[in-house]
């Protein structure tokens, strides 16, 4: 059983202190193959380890984890899915990362948009109408991986327009927008960062996105 660490009360800010007291924190992550941690598993996921974080750092005494994500889904897929699905409305944090099969199906931006914007509307609900909840990740680069980099440059193009369209609707909602894609970009010259497929991210990529945005994510869960 984990000890709590206790410190008076005056020299913690009031937003930490009744977190502080909560025995469960509870996060979904919403997304696709990165979420789930394809050709890593998904406890090698970067919200799995965010999730991991989150409890091992002694904010919480347990993080209670959700996922709506599956390899393939584009944003039409995820919105059905969360449709068909009983969620609740009161999760103390919700991430979205979604959009690579939107790009790698040449599907219309325009549709992204709007389809995004629904789905970080849904993520705003499930985070009980609260926006500084949510956080939307950017869809990192595959064309640096092997089985993709015939078409390197064009990839990097669209996904830097699908990213510019995750950017302004997470601006316009109020949302935490954290951007992982030049990150990902750094596997063009390591082979270390690659899973095993040739074409999904490694463990050790998923720990760094994990750690770009960790102390962000922190920070919201004790200011809520």
């Amino acid at each position: 059983m984990m000890l709590r660490k206790f410190l008076p009360l005056f020299f913690l800010p009031f937003t930490y202190y009744c977190q502080a007291q909560e025995d469960n924190f509870s996060y979904l992550a919403l997304g696709d193959s990165y979420t789930i941690g394809t050709a890593i598993g998904e406890n090698n996921s970067y919200s799995s380890l965010l999730a991991d974080s989150l409890e091992n750092a002694d904010i919480f005494l347990k993080v209670q984890y959700e996922v709506v994500a599956q390899n393939g889904w584009t944003t039409r897929d995820l919105i059905e899915s969360i449709n068909s699905k009983n969620l609740k409305t009161e999760y103390d944090l919700v991430s979205l990362l979604i959009g690579v099969n939107n790009q790698y199906q040449a599907l219309s931006k325009d549709e992204y948009a709007e389809e995004f914007e629904i789905l970080l509307r849904k993520s705003i609900d499930l985070a009980n109408g609260n926006p500084n909840r949510v956080f939307v990740v950017s869809i990192p680069d595959y064309g640096v991986c092997p089985a993709a980099m015939a078409n390197q440059l064009s990839i990097a193009s669209d996904i830097d327009a699908f990213n510019k369209i995750n950017k302004a609707i997470s601006r316009k909602l109020g949302v935490s927008y954290f951007n992982i894609t030049t990150i990902s970009r750094s596997a063009l010259n390591d082979p270390n960062m690659v899973a095993s497929d040739g074409l999904h991210f490694s463990a050790k990529m998923h720990q760094l996105w994990m750690q770009e945005i960790f102390e962000n994510v922190r920070i919201m869960s004790l200011t809520q």
